[in-house]
């Protein structure tokens, strides 16, 4: 944003100078010519009026030589010219005596008024002695055009100079300007990265900018502790939660544990069915927790190596799926490959899937798991050739309680969901070709290249 407004303002200053000054740079150039012609004309004149008492009313020459050697003195040239085009008398120099100066008597003793030319630095002027339609003679003067040159560059140098202290001046307030606004516009943009990967304490500066970003830095703080306030006390709310419905379900299973010791067979059926459903709400109770903890993640990445948790959380689950029968192996993977997740996510991801496909797949079946990397992402499948899912229970199997097809609690794939959704990623399913469910993670692959990292792996809560 600074270089933006930076360049702004230089382009619109540049554009200002370029319509301002080089217009009166060319006015007073302009001027300055007509100026330096009109005295050189005066001059002439001068030695025109002195050369007509000569050669009209045959006076002494005496004051037109004074006129010749004052434009001597001046550095001038000049040659005063009888109505013949005769030479009659000149400066010392012959710059008003050449060809053009000759064209020039010829032009003001016919009674026009020619242009004068321009020759070697020097600029030519004519004016005729007498009435200008029957002159007595003509007189050429030859000024040098260095002093007018001097007085142009000086013009230009000067309009160049104020052009590039405008420049200047205006590079050194745009860029505080630019600074002045960008710098708390960056501070608060960092300060919504952080809070956004977890950091719920961040607090944005709001004694920099102009107003308007003070009172958005403000907004923004106001957002951030009400979020703050939120989150935590929806993490209280679980942990009561999770305090209160587990030591009581723990006691009861107890309970029914020692009932059950010494309980006839018809009472110990129904002890042992009571326990399953203690077990099993044991089990809903963990799974609400767990996708309550998921929805309000606010992870801060890390670089977590793919290949690495696939080895690891497949070499884990081999021996379960062992004992059911079934072959669980990790695919085709690139080797290297690193996604930003944050903490133990990753492996929570796989050990659901894992779970619910070990749990689906009767024996004798298959579960593979492989990656690869698919553009800016990192592409990960759980493959199996179980019963599949029905297209309605595809559609609402990322929702808590929504496959109404699901043998347990219906929440592994809602956990699933929100982790893989919280890191930036995507989670869909397909069918498996031949048969079974296939699903598809799509997540951020890390994006400093050489950077590793890991994480440890969270409390899993199955969909059976």
């Amino acid at each position: 944003m600074s270089r933006r407004v930076t360049w702004t303002l230089l382009v619109l200053t540049s554009l200002l100078l370029v319509l301002a000054v080089v217009p009166l740079a060319a006015m007073m150039t302009a001027r300055e010519r007509v100026a330096y012609r009109d005295s050189q004309r005066a001059a002439t004149r001068v030695i025109a009026a002195a050369a007509e008492e000569h050669l009209s009313d045959h006076k002494p020459a005496a004051a037109m030589r004074q006129e010749l050697r004052a434009a001597a003195r001046a550095g001038d040239c000049a040659a005063v010219y009888d109505a013949s085009a005769r030479l009659v008398a000149s400066t010392p120099c012959g710059a008003a005596q050449g060809e053009e100066a000759l064209e020039l008597v010829a032009g003001v003793l016919a009674g026009h008024e020619p242009e004068p030319p321009e020759n070697e630095g020097r600029l030519l002027a004519a004016e005729p002695a007498g009435e200008v339609r029957r002159p007595a003679g003509a007189v050429v003067l030859a000024r040098s055009a260095g002093p007018l040159d001097a007085r142009v560059a000086a013009i230009w140098g000067w309009s160049a100079a104020i052009g590039a202290a405008g420049l200047a001046a205006t590079v050194v307030l745009s860029v505080r300007l630019a600074r002045w606004v960008s710098r708390p516009l960056s501070t608060l943009d960092a300060s919504a990265r952080r809070l956004g990967e977890g950091a719920l304490d961040e607090r944005a500066d709001v004694a920099a900018g102009p107003p308007e970003v003070r009172r958005l830095a403000a907004t923004f703080n106001t957002m951030a502790a009400r979020t703050e306030a939120l989150v935590h006390g929806h993490r209280a709310v679980i942990a009561d939660v999770s305090h209160q419905l587990r030591t009581p379900l723990a006691a009861l299973r107890l309970r029914l544990d020692v009932l059950a010791a010494g309980a006839e067979t018809g009472t110990a059926a129904e002890l042992a069915a009571a326990q399953e459903e203690i077990a099993r709400l044991s089990r809903l109770v963990d799974g609400l927790l767990a996708v309550a903890r998921a929805e309000q993640a606010t992870p801060r990445p890390s670089a977590v190596r793919v290949d690495e948790v696939v080895a690891e959380r497949v070499a884990a689950w081999t021996p379960v799926a062992g004992e059911r029968g079934l072959r669980l192996t990790a695919g085709s993977g690139e080797p290297g490959l690193t996604v930003a997740a944050g903490a133990g996510h990753l492996e929570q991801i796989l050990d659901n899937l894992i779970a619910n496909a070990v749990d689906a797949v009767p024996e004798g079946g298959s579960v593979t798991v492989d990656h690869r990397a698919a553009g800016d992402r990192a592409r990960l499948r759980v493959r199996d050739d179980g019963p599949g899912m029905s297209e309605r229970a595809k559609a609402v199997a990322f929702r808590r309680f929504g496959n109404p097809e699901a043998r347990g609690t219906g929440l592994g794939l809602a956990i699933v969901h929100r982790l893989a959704t919280v890191n930036g990623g995507t989670a869909r399913l397909e069918d498996t070709p031949g048969g079974g469910l296939t699903v598809v993670l799509d997540l951020p692959l890390w994006p400093a290249a050489g950077r590793s990292g890991g994480s440890r792996s969270s409390p899993v809560v199955k969909e059976t």
